[in-house]
């Protein structure tokens, strides 16, 4: 009869228990997104919970995924810049914009969000914004982070407070938690309100259709709109003539969520707006 040595012997012993021991929970990340901070309105935190969700559920980062006609995962597109997305048709997920898309439509009902980051970071439906010099203090839980700058905001990611993050980051990845990234083009926050919209709102029409410093078409640029927006303004005032596509108007739209002027052209409705105040300054 064959006998063992005790080495063998316990060898064999730890394959058996490697091979009969129960799988690790999936995510030790997963344990760590949820709300870590007081704070937070009801709504925020739901919106933290549904984004913690997906992370929960091991679903990967796709660009373009999670801007279909509803809020949900969807089926990413290839980044012509990132070879590391040539996967991302074949991955049901989320990119940036889309998972908090996604967390605001789950815990408002409402499709609060859809669009963009920098459409995101400058909604109609902000209820205060922090600049980057004010850093992590003033955040709670649900706050919006994005990074990039006013005319170009190419990520956004949910704050979990204690200086964590949820955030679909980059092809070839999972959602996943992460330390809050204060270098590297950090821009501001913002904290959506979900109730309902104050002050004038109006929709814009053409696609990137810039914002400026001034009522000026020298003026410096400030954000341009990707396509038709949804717009708060806060007063009107004459300035300067502009002729743009078939029309001519000297009337400017001041839009206090980016501090900056636009053309009345560009807002659909009379060159001068119904029940909007003239501005003083």
């Amino acid at each position: 009869m064959l006998r063992r040595s005790p080495l063998i012997a316990a060898l064999f012993g730890l394959v058996a228990v490697l091979l009969w021991a129960p799988a690790p929970p999936p995510a030790v990340a997963a344990a760590a997104c949820a709300v870590r901070a007081p704070g937070a309105s009801a709504a925020a935190e739901r919106a933290v919970a549904a984004a913690c969700e997906q992370v929960a559920a091991g679903v990967w980062y796709t660009w373009g995924g999670g801007h279909g006609a509803k809020p949900g995962p969807t089926y990413g597109q290839v980044d012509p810049t990132d070879p590391a997305s040539e996967h991302d048709p074949e991955r049901l997920g989320f990119d940036c914009s889309g998972l908090v898309r996604h967390a605001y439509a789950k815990a408002t009902g409402e499709d609060l969000l859809n669009g963009v980051a920098g459409a995101q970071y400058y909604t109609h439906r902000a209820a205060q914004r922090f600049t980057a010099e004010q850093s992590l203090a003033p955040l709670v839980p649900g706050d919006l982070l994005v990074w990039g700058t006013s005319q170009k905001l190419h990520h956004i990611a949910l704050y979990l407070g204690d200086g964590r993050m949820v955030e679909a980051r980059q092809s070839g990845t999972k959602l996943m938690v992460s330390d809050v990234r204060l270098g590297g083009g950090y821009f501001g926050a913002v904290r959506v309100d979900p109730g309902p919209v104050t002050g004038h709102v109006f929709r814009t029409w053409g696609t990137g259709v810039w914002t400026k410093a001034q009522p000026s078409v020298k003026a410096a640029r400030v954000y341009a709109f990707p396509g038709p927006t949804t717009i708060r303004v806060r007063c009107q005032k004459h300035a300067e003539t502009v002729t743009a596509d078939g029309y001519t108007n000297d009337a400017w739209s001041y839009l206090p969520d980016y501090r900056a002027w636009v053309t009345n052209i560009y807002i659909q409705g009379p060159a001068w707006l119904d029940g909007v105040p003239t501005c003083t300054v």
